[in-house]
């Protein structure tokens, strides 16, 4: 069973574009409290530009091709699925940062988002058939959960959340970007 199916392109350069972004931004929050040495931020910065290339190639090919076909049916139980799964995400995501706020414990914030954000991908491989999503999804949700039990230190745990995050994310995208765009060509 392959990890991508091309049979809708745009879709893999939309997943190529979110995931870039997707990236560039866990790599920047990151930067929130990473180990002293300088390589660091070095390392979380070049994720951020891949992340920004990866981005920068897929987004001018979505628009080009936005009218194509696409596995998202915007009628019907699954597109009303899948609005219901987003509202309850971003309830769930408001909700959590106002508990770990109160509760004083706001370096949980980013491995909480994270786990959201890994968990939603489940049903989105359902929604788009593509089952790279859920190996995104298992794997930022691992990562987010193993953020969560690193013992407290210096090290922000949104640094493992984008040290780790970000390259599955962009693990992603590059192929997604590449079996979209040569699709795209044929």
């Amino acid at each position: 069973m392959s990890l991508i199916d091309d049979a809708y392109p745009r879709d893999l350069v939309m997943t190529a574009a979110i995931f870039g972004v997707a990236a560039f931004v866990w790599s920047g929050w990151a930067q929130e409290g990473p180990p002293r040495p300088v390589v660091w931020r070095v390392v979380l910065a070049g994720l951020g530009v891949i992340g920004l290339v990866v981005a920068g190639f897929a987004i001018p090919l979505v628009v080009r091709h936005w009218s194509d076909g696409t596995a998202m049916r915007f009628q019907g139980t699954a597109w009303v699925a899948y609005l219901i799964v987003v509202a309850i995400e971003v309830v769930a995501c408001v909700a959590l940062v106002v508990w770990v706020t109160l509760a004083r414990r706001s370096d949980l914030i980013a491995p909480l988002i994270l786990a959201v954000v890994g968990i939603h991908f489940a049903p989105l491989a359902f929604v788009f058939g593509q089952p790279i999503m859920a190996w995104a999804g298992a794997a930022l949700t691992v990562i987010a959960v193993v953020a969560a039990l690193l013992p407290a230190s210096d090290i922000a745990r949104s640094f493992w959340c984008g040290l780790l995050g970000a390259p599955v994310l962009l693990l992603a995208a590059i192929p997604c970007l590449l079996v979209g765009r040569a699709a795209l060509a044929s």
